[in-house]
């Protein structure tokens, strides 16, 4: 019964879309659309979205983050649904509580407050006292895991054959994105392994000045119910400035946010895999405050070295890094036209520089991209639908504050200045020395600054060897990021294999 009701939701709107590229299904030429029934559209989607309940308004949430997948208004409109999630009642609520933890209301909690301060997909979060101290207690919706299954069984059979019947990259990564919610929800729905997670995350950035995690209530963890630390702050996306206030600075906000992910991308390698705004808080104290633990990814360390160099060949504009990094990380679909990936990644990094607005940039990307983009062989693998949700999230909020907000470029000296951590979380995968790793940061730090290495072998070996704090700094004359490659690599060889690392793998405070 419940498959039936999903595709007589969904029917409607799969044979619209259809009718976008063929005007009767099969044949003629696209349908005539004009803005207006794009709006109409966009609002019957997110009608039936939510009128099909807690699966499909998240995995719509997913897909809002991702213009890449779906154009505007359809992006707008799925970007609401955090606001349109009814609570439980809260009889519902009291009841599994007191079942999972085993006593009444009045006696676990001296308040606990009725009214939800926010409510998902999957659960909702109320305020409570205990033993004196503020909390926040998180409760899964009741019968969700059921419900969730049945639309699961229906959805991903459904995407799996809508990819077979129209081949696409488009289409796969549409797929690859369901599969892989339908894959981590679960864990979604376990509160005892989201406790394991915070407390993991909160260990990351331990004395970090500018990066808050609250505290698990460990008397309160439960597969159904969580407690956690109250943190004050308000959304991350609706700091307003302070005269004179640094702390108050929206750009310095949103630096924060990059380098938080940054350190979880390529340095922790355990990364908050669900970034919205309902889940960052700006606390009075001004620190970025990390919530909701639910979808964590582990991100093995072979895969952060790629992301690195891929990131670092993004840095100085390198198509050819870009393009080994692709291959690498599996965008690339077998046998694909490196034709095709080359211009593809051109493309792509020539918007990425563009002194225009995020607005006129995404015009551009549906001009000059996406209107071929059927043409790419690219596949997205899993980690990637987390990260490019986060790149959606911090492209959000860098242009709310600054419409010229460039991502790509804001990232660079962050970057950069935190290469002293990242070439110690990798030195030791594969044999890897952090020489190897400053091969890559060399390039990028020839670009960015407009310099290259001049100095002496000796020079240099205490500059990559030494303990110095990320502000450091060598004056040197300007080359080419390629010549100082080359110079660094020359080094390397010279030198002789490296010796066995014995940097410890960990994370060091901002500022360290």
């Amino acid at each position: 019964m419940r498959a039936l009701v999903i595709i007589a939701r969904l029917f409607p709107l799969f044979v619209s879309v259809l009718r976008d590229v063929r005007r009767w299904i099969w044949w003629g030429a696209p349908a005539v659309r004009d803005a207006a029934f794009h709006q109409r559209r966009a609002q019957y989607l997110l009608d039936t979205v939510t009128a099909l309940g807690p699966t499909f308004v998240k995995m719509a949430q997913i897909f809002a983050s991702r213009a890449d997948l779906i154009p505007e208004p359809y992006v707008s409109r799925l970007s609401t649904l955090q606001d349109r999630v009814k609570p439980v009642p809260t009889p519902a609520v009291r009841a599994e509580i007191e079942k999972a933890l085993g006593a009444k209301i009045g006696t676990l909690f001296e308040r606990f407050d009725d009214t939800p301060i926010a409510a998902a997909s999957l659960g909702q979060v109320h305020r409570a006292r205990y033993q004196g101290e503020e909390i926040v207690v998180k409760v899964l919706r009741p019968g969700v895991e059921e419900l969730v299954a049945k639309d699961l069984s229906v959805a991903v059979p459904l995407t799996r054959w809508l990819a077979r019947r129209y081949p696409n990259p488009h289409m796969r990564n549409a797929r690859t994105v369901i599969e892989e919610y339908s894959s981590k929800v679960g864990e979604e729905m376990d509160f005892v392994l989201e406790a394991s997670y915070a407390r993991r995350i909160r260990d990351n950035f331990k004395g970090h000045r500018k990066v808050a995690v609250p505290r698990v209530i460990d008397t309160l963890v439960t597969r159904r119910v969580l407690g956690l630390e109250y943190m004050e702050g308000v959304r991350i996306d609706r700091v307003e400035a302070g005269p004179g206030e640094e702390a108050h600075d929206p750009r310095g906000v949103v630096g924060t946010v990059m380098e938080l992910y940054l350190q979880m991308m390529l340095i922790d390698g355990l990364f908050h895999a669900d970034p919205h705004p309902g889940n960052l808080l700006f606390s009075p104290d001004g620190k970025v405050v990390l919530l909701d633990f639910g979808m964590v990814v582990d991100v093995p360390r072979e895969m952060r070295w790629h992301l690195v160099t891929t990131v670092f060949a993004a840095i100085r504009r390198d198509t050819d890094g870009i393009i080994a990094g692709f291959e690498r990380m599996g965008f690339v679909e077998p046998g694909a036209d490196m034709g095709k990936i080359r211009e593809l990644a051109d493309a792509l990094m020539k918007l990425a520089y563009e002194k225009t607005t995020t607005k006129e940039r995404i015009e551009l990307l549906a001009d000059q991209v996406m209107a071929v983009i059927y043409d790419f062989p690219i596949r997205l693998p899993s980690e990637m639908v987390y990260f490019a949700r986060t790149a959606a999230l911090i492209e959000g909020l860098g242009t709310r504050y600054d419409p010229r907000f460039n991502a790509i470029m804001f990232a660079s000296p962050i970057a950069v200045r935190m290469r002293a951590r990242i070439m110690a979380s990798l030195s030791d995968e594969a044999g890897r020395s952090p020489v190897d790793m400053a091969t890559v940061v060399g390039a990028a730090l020839g670009h960015v600054a407009g310099l290259a290495v001049k100095a002496g072998r000796e020079l240099l070996g205490r500059w990559f060897a030494a303990p110095a704090s990320e502000s450091s700094s060598v004056a040197v004359a300007p080359t080419s990021p390629a010549s100082t490659v080359v110079s660094l690599e020359q080094r390397r060889i010279a030198a002789g294999p490296p010796a066995p690392s014995t940097t410890p793998d960990k994370t060091l405070a901002a500022g360290d």
